[in-house]
């Protein structure tokens, strides 16, 4: 008896020292030492507006645009001023119908036809037509008028590639004609000139923009000059 009074007395002098122990201790989440928590600043959770601060240039911009040329573009914004711009992608070869079916001409050789052969013009398909450049631009800053506007000019250099194939007629005879075709590729280059307008007030890390170019050529057809221009959008980090 005296022995199981010892043993009670033991056990329950254990319980009550556990359970004071436990209750001094502070209760831990679950995941500890698994999961670390993320601690967000008050500046990162509240919805930044504009898109650019002063302070965390420069930025970049990845997105696409629509018109002459459809491209996808970059743009490193190296501070509040100054930027830089790159667009690949294919032109509006509807806009330039009637000028390629003007240069079909300078293709072909009528001293080469003989008698009374005659070359006519039927039609023309453009395979490619890609476009590439590069612009170097100022930004305006506009908020005096509209908040998270900005205006901007530049200049920069253009690349465009292009294949197409034209059909004719072959004029042998009075009553005996040929419909042919051939192909040619065309590599035009030279300097282009921009203005435009982005706006990038949104609760969104996005900007829109819309701009003109002029595109003058200085290699395929030297003196060319081709109005250009889109409206896009970019995503902004």
């Amino acid at each position: 008896m005296p022995f199981l009074l010892k043993t009670s007395l033991f056990f329950g002098l254990l319980c009550f020292f556990a359970i004071n122990v436990s209750a001094q201790r502070k209760p831990q989440p679950f995941y500890k030492g698994r999961y670390k928590p993320v601690k967000i600043s008050r500046q990162k959770a509240k919805v930044v507006c504009p898109v650019f601060q002063d302070s965390e240039y420069p930025y970049q911009g990845i997105g696409f645009k629509l018109g002459d040329p459809s491209a996808i573009t970059y743009k490193f914004y190296a501070t509040k001023n100054f930027a830089l711009a790159v667009d690949v992608g294919r032109t509006a070869s509807g806009l330039y119908s009637k000028y390629y079916a003007s240069e079909f001409d300078s293709y072909t050789e009528s001293d080469t036809l003989i008698g009374t052969q005659n070359v006519e013009y039927l039609n023309h398909k453009v395979k490619f037509d890609w476009q590439g450049e590069a612009k170097i631009l100022y930004h305006i800053n506009g908020d005096r008028w509209i908040k998270g506007i900005q205006g901007y000019l530049g200049a920069g250099w253009q690349w465009r590639r292009a294949q197409i194939r034209y059909e004719y007629i072959l004029e042998l005879n009075f009553n005996e004609n040929e419909i042919l075709s051939f192909e040619r590729e065309r590599f035009a280059t030279g300097p282009v000139g921009v203005v435009g307008l982005e706006y990038s007030y949104f609760e969104l890390p996005i900007s829109a923009f819309i701009e003109l170019e002029v595109f003058s050529d200085v290699f395929e057809d030297p003196g060319w000059i081709r109005p250009q221009g889109g409206v896009g959008l970019r995503y902004i980090f």
